[in-house]
C-alpha cells in the first residue's frame, strides 16, 4: 500500500461489471465499505442489468453508472468512441477513491486507473501497476466472498461477516404468492432451477426431472420450475421428461419476484448460477451442482443448509464455457446422488413441510 487514504473519500466508485452470482458474493464488501465510509457517496459501474441491484441494495449504494466498455473486459463489445466518453464522464465526476472489484485486474487496472480517482485500489496480477496506490496480489486460496471482504479490509474497513443478502419488498412477495397460489397444501415445496449461462455448467435437463421425480415419489414434493425467459426451452425439457406434474415458472418472474419465490421453498436445486446464491442470502436449504467451476471460490459457505454435489475429475476446475470433451464433471452427477443430498435434509426434518 503505497498511498493509503490520508482523509475519508466523498466519491467512491466500484468497478464490478459482472453478473448477478458475482455482484451478491460481492455484498458482503459493499456492507463493509458503507460502513468504513458512512458519509461518501459510492457508486457501482456496472452491467446495464446491475441498475436494478444498485436500487435494491441503496443502504449500500447511492448511485449506478453503466460500464460502457474497455479494451481487453469482455463483458460488453468495444466501442471506441462510446468508451472515450463513459471515460471522460467518469473522470469529470472526481472520485476520490476507485476500487477495481472486478477480477484479478490482469484487464480491469487499466480501467480504474483511467477513471482518474484520486486513490485507485484494486488486486493485480503479476507485477503490480503503475498508479494502484492501495493494492494486493490477486489471492487464489479463498472464497470469492472473502477475496472481496479482503479488499475492503485492505481499504480500513470493518469486516462485518460474510453473510449474503438479498432484500424483498412486498411487491415481490405478492408476486410469488400470486404465481404460487394454485398449488394445493401438501408435501415439501421443492424447486428446481435447470439453466445457467453457459453450457459448460448446465446439468442434462433429463436428470434434473430424474431427481424431481424422486423426491415426489418419495415425499410427496410439489416441484416448481424456475428459470429466465431466454431458459424456457430447457424449463420446458426438464418438464415434459417428468411423471410428476410441475408448476412451470420460467419466464414468468421479475429478479424480486424469483427471490421472493425461493423464500417460499422448502428446498432449491440449481445449477452454479445467480439463483443459487439467492437461496444463499435467503436461507432457503439447497443443493447447487458443481462441474466446472471451483466450488472453494463459488459455492455457499454454509454447506450444511446448502451442500454442494460434484464428481472430482481431472479436468475440474476449468474456464470453458463449453466443453470441448464430454463434459465428464456433470455427466458423472446421477440424479441419486442430488436426491440424496436433498432427502438427508428432508428426512432430518431440516426443513418445513407444506406452505
Amino acid at each position: 500500500m503505497s498511498a493509503p487514504l490520508v482523509t475519508p473519500p466523498r466519491r467512491i466508485a466500484v468497478l464490478r461489471a459482472l453478473h448477478l452470482g458475482d455482484l451478491l458474493l460481492a455484498v458482503p464488501a459493499l456492507r463493509a465499505l458503507r460502513a468504513g465510509f458512512p458519509g461518501a457517496e459510492i457508486t457501482l459501474i456496472g452491467l446495464p442489468w446491475a441498475e436494478a441491484f444498485a436500487r435494491r441494495f441503496d443502504r449500500y449504494l447511492d448511485r449506478f453508472v453503466p460500464f460502457e466498455g474497455y479494451p481487453g473486459i469482455a463483458e460488453v463489445q468495444i466501442d471506441p468512441a462510446r468508451t472515450a466518453r463513459f471515460v471522460a464522464a467518469q473522470r469529470a465526476v472526481g472520485y476520490d477513491l476507485v476500487i477495481q472489484m472486478h477480477g484479478s485486474g490482469r484487464t480491469s487496472n487499466a480501467c480504474a486507473l483511467a477513471l482518474g480517482g484520486r486513490v485507485t485500489a484494486g488486486y493485480y496480477d503479476g507485477a503490480r501497476p503503475a498508479g494502484l496506490d492501495i493494492g494486493a496480489p490477486y489471492p487464489d486460496d479463498c472464497s470469492e466472498i472473502e477475496r472481496n471482504l479482503r479488499l475492503a479490509r485492505l481499504l480500513g474497513c470493518p469486516d462485518l461477516g460474510p453473510a449474503l443478502e438479498f432484500p424483498l419488498s412486498a411487491a415481490d412477495r405478492a408476486e410469488a404468492a400470486a404465481l404460487l397460489d394454485r398449488l394445493l397444501p401438501g408435501g415439501p415445496l421443492v424447486g428446481i432451477h435447470p439453466g445457467a449461462r453457459y453450457p459448460a455448467r448446465r446439468w442434462p435437463p433429463e436428470r434434473f426431472a430424474a431427481a424431481g421425480d424422486l423426491l415426489a415419489e418419495r415425499f410427496g414434493a410439489r416441484i416448481v420450475l424456475t428459470g429466465s425467459t431466454e431458459e424456457v426451452a430447457t424449463v420446458q425439457q426438464v418438464a415434459a421428461a417428468m411423471r410428476a406434474a410441475p408448476l412451470v415458472l420460467a419466464g414468468r418472474t421479475s429478479l424480486g419476484g424469483l427471490a421472493a419465490l425461493i423464500a417460499r421453498l422448502d428446498f432449491f436445486i440449481s445449477n452454479d448460477t445467480g439463483p443459487a446464491h439467492i437461496a444463499d442470502a435467503l436461507g432457503t436449504p439447497s443443493v447447487t451442482l458443481f462441474g466446472p467451476a471451483d466450488p472453494i471460490r463459488w459455492a455457499p459457505l454454509d454447506r450444511e443448509r446448502h451442500p454442494v454435489v460434484r464428481v472430482p475429475v481431472a479436468c475440474s476446475p476449468c474456464a470453458h464455457r463449453e466443453c470441448p470433451i464430454d463434459h465428464r464433471c456433470l455427466h458423472r452427477i446421477t440424479p441419486e446422488m442430488v436426491a440424496a443430498a436433498a432427502m438427508r435434509l428432508l428426512g432430518a426434518g431440516a426443513i418445513a413441510c407444506g406452505d
